[in-house]
């Protein structure tokens, strides 16, 4: 990292940190070297890939500026079918993307203030404070319909600040339980 830098302060490029999915648990860490030596993808695949990866980041800032947000980090998902690249799984969603407030920024970085943010990371969050990592033998904490209702509006509001749309949620009268199960919550950890 170049001398001097903060946390949020913006690189001066893009920089890719690859990772592969892990047997259990979280994503991994590898570098380009590793991946060409473990044949995941060619030289010349992985430059495609890093193209493919910058291209789609640029293209998110823009329609994030459009909407008043800055696009953070990202996570990109490829594979391949036969010999074509292909992009996969959820793409600049809550999931897969950090999202800043643009308006304010420059004043809390100078501050050194937390920035506004709009992610999963606010649940991530609570889940720890809670005693809750995803390890085996740990127990969800029990979310009160107030934290559920408080982590449908964040979503809410990063869905029509991103899509630049007003959500409409569906009749959901024939619904009866809302379950957050274990495996959700694992989701959400990801």
């Amino acid at each position: 990292m170049p001398d001097g830098m903060k946390e949020n302060d913006f690189f001066p490029t893009p920089i890719i940190t690859p990772s592969t999915k892990a047997s259990e648990g979280h994503d991994e860490d590898i570098s380009k070297e590793e991946i060409i030596s473990q044949k995941l993808a060619t030289e010349s695949e992985w430059e495609i890939l890093s193209k493919y990866a910058l291209q789609l980041f640029e293209r998110g800032k823009q329609i994030a500026s459009k909407r008043g947000l800055i696009l953070v980090d990202t996570k990109y998902e490829f594979g391949k079918i036969g010999d074509e690249i292909i992009l996969m799984d959820e793409i600049h969603t809550p999931d897969s993307s950090r999202y800043f407030y643009a308006e304010g920024f420059d004043e809390r970085q100078l501050k050194n203030e937390k920035q506004k943010q709009l992610s999963k990371e606010f649940v991530r969050e609570w889940l720890i404070e809670n005693n809750f990592m995803g390890k085996e033998g740990q127990t969800v904490p029990e979310m009160s319909a107030a934290w559920i209702d408080t982590i449908s509006n964040r979503y809410i509001e990063l869905y029509e600040k991103v899509i630049g749309e007003k959500f409409i949620p569906s009749n959901l009268s024939d619904v009866e339980i809302f379950d957050l199960t274990l495996k959700s919550i694992q989701r959400l950890k990801a």
